[in-house]
């Protein structure tokens, strides 16, 4: 009662305060609202992000951090700012479906772990915000994030949305879900233990009431993805890369929890058999699918269920890209899923399962994760349909196809432009020259510093 009468004095000295203050406050009026500039963007090829072919001569027309046209040769219009970026294509901002901006790893594994356990929240935090810079800037304005520790990519998304640091929008996973001893949770050192046992908090949990509570738990901290690791890994030490690690009641435990409170799901799966589990219970995506066989691609198929391939992770895990120092039990696993995952993704792709884009960037440098559109091309997709997956396939995954995806009038401002004809040569996403997000200029390689 006491804190009740207080609030009602406040509010009644405040218009007090405001009338004997006259000069003070009534003699500011706030300044009237300017017209939001208009951008238009030019360049000699466009891909809308849906169809096979580009425009020729394509325009952007960009007001208030929203796409108001896009065509062939649009009128400019009066007063506007044209930006003509010359013999480029146009293409909407790129969406990578499978990042981890918290960390990076290097060609040292034991280097890793033990820095990991050294390196502190604000250490790694301040790391992480050079990450989202260099995945913006290399033309990624849209990630989602799917597992960090100690709030890392729950901080990220925030100061992006603030405007305090530079990086894509980003949704996130908080924890990763996954069983005691799994691939999620922190295993392989049994003679160490390095403060409590992991739980719900971390994402760790057993049976459908714990599961469904982790859940609810990572939603509360600001999920906005659950991810869920359904089978084991390459990079942890104490499983088996293939096997199931989720039983049918907890995965439909999982799911239905998650969807009821509207959050998409994610499985880590490389294994067939947990990708079942995952697929029976309703999963949005499955990520990496390294050894999915032909019964599990049907189902995925029939749900219409995506697979997020993650060809790059296998490159730097134990392949092309990697000159990596790991123990012998983690080189044999990446050696295993590497051999398998071709053969994997072509069955997809001839069976016309639902392909995203995602790169598992952290296992490859942060900034690079275009080098995913020349493996998905050298695997059989089309160049353009290799875009599809990071722009309106990409989108619709996550549920922001209203917002981004496409270039198209209503939708966020998120363009990128890359140097000649990128269905030509693919690797021109490689060298991303202009990027816009929200209609924010943040790179601009015509304007010569």
């Amino acid at each position: 009662m006491l804190r009740s009468k207080r609030s009602s004095g406040l509010r009644l000295a405040a218009p007090l305060v405001l009338l004997a203050l006259p000069g003070l406050v009534l003699a500011q009026p706030p300044a009237p609202a300017q017209a939001p500039p208009v951008v238009v963007l030019k360049a000699a090829r466009l891909l809308d992000g849906k169809a096979d072919a580009a425009i020729r001569d394509g325009v952007v027309i960009v007001e208030g951090g929203r796409i108001k046209a896009v065509g062939s040769r649009l009128a400019v219009p009066a007063g506007a700012k044209v930006i003509d970026l010359g013999d480029a294509t146009l293409l909407p901002g790129l969406i990578d479906a499978h990042t981890h901006l918290s960390g990076e790893s290097s060609d040292d594994w034991q280097a890793d772990t033990i820095g990991d356990l050294r390196r502190g929240v604000a250490e790694a935090a301040l790391r992480a915000s050079v990450y989202t810079k260099r995945t913006l800037l290399a033309g990624f304005t849209t990630v989602r994030d799917v597992g960090s520790r100690d709030y890392v990519d729950v901080g990220l998304r925030n100061a992006i949305g603030a405007g305090a640091i530079v990086g894509p929008r980003m949704l996130v996973a908080v924890h990763a879900l996954g069983a005691r001893g799994g691939h999620c949770d922190e295993s392989g050192f049994p003679y160490l233990r390095f403060g409590p046992e992991p739980g719900i908090e971390n994402g760790i949990a057993s049976g459908p009431d714990s599961f469904r509570d982790a859940v609810r738990f990572q939603v509360k901290y600001g999920a906005d993805v659950i991810k869920i690791c359904a089978t084991g890994g390459v990079l942890s030490l104490a499983d088996e890369v293939d096997t199931a690690q989720i039983t049918q009641e907890e995965m439909n435990a999982i799911v239905d929890e998650a969807h009821r409170l509207h959050k998409k799901t994610a499985a880590h799966a490389h294994g067939a058999q947990g990708a079942k589990v995952a697929i029976r219970a309703g999963i949005d995506s499955i990520e990496h699918g390294s050894f999915l066989d032909e019964e599990a691609l049907s189902m995925m198929k029939e749900h219409g269920t995506y697979l997020v391939p993650t060809l790059m992770a296998g490159e730097y895990a134990g392949g092309r890209k990697s000159h990596r120092r790991y123990p012998p039990e983690i080189a044999a696993k990446a050696a295993a899923a590497l051999a398998a995952r071709s053969a994997s993704f072509r069955m997809a792709l001839k069976m016309g399962v639902k392909i995203a884009f995602g790169t598992d960037s952290a296992v490859s440098p942060h900034g690079r994760n275009a080098e995913e559109f020349a493996l998905l091309v050298e695997l059989g997709m089309t160049p353009a349909a290799a875009l599809r997956t990071a722009t309106s396939v990409g989108a619709a995954l996550l549920g922001i196809d209203k917002r981004t995806g496409t270039l198209e009038a209503g939708k966020d401002a998120d363009v990128v432009a890359v140097p000649g004809d990128v269905l030509a040569d693919i690797r021109a996403t490689e060298k991303v020259s202009f990027v816009m997000r929200g209609g924010k200029i943040y790179r601009n390689d015509t304007v010569k510093p």
